[in-house]
């Protein structure tokens, strides 16, 4: 664990933190990104979600470019949880600048072909159930996926599994409260692939390693 990165991760996110919650807030209105708005009641959260999230990459990545892609690819996820709890919507203009971005760090750090198949992969299973239920998601979502992909690699698999997963327990709860009725709830996925997104990447390889063990036995 390096502290020394972990400290200045954190004091850069929590710089950044106030530019995250103002693309938070364009974003959805489709302003420029960077126009200056009055201080969101978010602010706080969104400080305190970039700056752990900051700090926790450069702990466990330290001063390099792996580092950089991580701690992008977080940041991201903080912006996007906020526009799909409060407008239903994952922004073009954050997710495909930022795949890229990510993307194009991924390459650099370790030079295959892993981060873009990844992405195509995720984006396209998304895309199929998209195909399948267009009422449960949409095009963001699927976007969204193909970034974590990009970012996580193989171990997208891990994310899209524990987002799923822990998206089924309000689903499970409003269908048990309304019925069928629960069908007309629109439940954001974003946030729980967002979670997904940093459960694997911090233990991503872990969770595939013991996985793997427990085919074997």
């Amino acid at each position: 664990m390096d502290l020394a990165a972990g400290l200045v991760g954190l004091l850069v996110g929590a710089l950044v933190g106030p530019l995250a919650d103002r693309i938070a807030t364009n974003a959805p209105l489709h302003d420029p990104l960077l126009r200056s708005v009055p201080r969101s009641q978010r602010l706080p959260i969104v400080i305190l979600g970039t700056a752990l999230l900051g700090g926790a990459c450069g702990a466990v990545f330290g001063f390099t470019v792996e580092a950089a892609a991580a701690t992008l690819l977080c940041w991201i996820l903080v912006v996007v949880t906020r526009t799909d709890l409060e407008h239903r919507l994952i922004p073009d203009k954050v997710v495909l600048p930022g795949g890229v971005a990510v993307l194009t760090l991924r390459t650099i750090d370790d030079p295959s072909f892993e981060w873009i198949l990844s992405a195509l992969a995720a984006g396209l299973v998304l895309f199929l159930v998209v195909l399948a239920y267009p009422r449960g998601l949409g095009m963001g979502d699927v976007k969204l996926s193909g970034l974590l992909g990009a970012g996580l690699g193989v171990t997208v698999i891990v994310a899209m599994f524990v987002g799923f997963f822990v998206a089924f327990v309000p689903a499970a709860v409003l269908f048990v409260r309304h019925g069928k009725e629960a069908r007309k709830s629109a439940i954001p996925l974003g946030p729980f692939l967002a979670l997904g997104g940093v459960v694997a990447l911090f233990w991503g390889d872990a969770i595939l390693d013991w996985y793997r063990e427990l085919g074997t036995q």
